[in-house]
């Protein structure tokens, strides 16, 4: 087996007053409200699956076959047994031990700090469990709420990716490139 043919064990990470967890087919409904909240929408790219029943188990089954295939570690942010966002890491590469992590928030859960939260405690796992070294943050430029979260948590702006994702309107959009490294002070 290669380092990149790492197969992932899911786990649940309890930190900061969250639970993230795998996502389970039970969580069908909070998957269909995230991917059709408006804001979610407004900053997503083409990649985001249609906000239909269709798409939210297609995105779930993505979320189970990601662990499998050890490139995708994808987690429901919990508070007291509800569903409230989404975190994670994707593009697991474990050859070059860096990743890119994502995050949403369910409207219910913004401004009270749980991106933030759920967003340290996959970095930290990410790096003390899986022995990755460099993460990365990429966000459409103009989104403040996400540009805040990766600040908080200590991901370093390094510049700006002009016209690097397509939009889900078809229209080209630069993105802030952050990260965060092993070696960084903790924030």
């Amino acid at each position: 087996m290669s380092l990149n043919e790492v197969v992932l064990r899911p786990v649940e990470l309890e930190a900061y007053g969250l639970l993230l967890r795998p996502w389970e087919e039970s969580d069908l409904d909070a998957a269909l409200r995230g991917l059709g909240d408006p804001d979610f929408r407004r900053w997503n790219t083409a990649h985001a699956p249609e906000p239909d029943e269709d798409g939210a188990r297609g995105f779930l089954r993505r979320r189970r076959d990601g662990w499998a295939a050890g490139d995708l570690a994808s987690f429901a942010v919990t508070e007291a047994g509800v569903v409230l966002g989404q975190t994670g890491i994707g593009m697991i590469d474990h050859a070059m031990r860096g990743a890119r992590v994502s995050y949403w928030m369910l409207p219910e859960a913004r401004g009270r700090g749980v991106a933030t939260r759920a967003l340290e405690a996959v970095t930290r796992w990410a790096f003390r469990d899986l022995g990755l070294h460099r993460l990365e943050l990429g966000h459409a430029v103009g989104n403040e709420p996400s540009c805040g979260v990766a600040r908080r948590c200590g991901y370093v702006l390094e510049g700006v990716l002009r016209e690097a994702v397509v939009d889900l309107s078809g229209t080209l959009r630069d993105v802030h490139l952050h990260s965060r490294l092993a070696t960084d002070p903790r924030p």
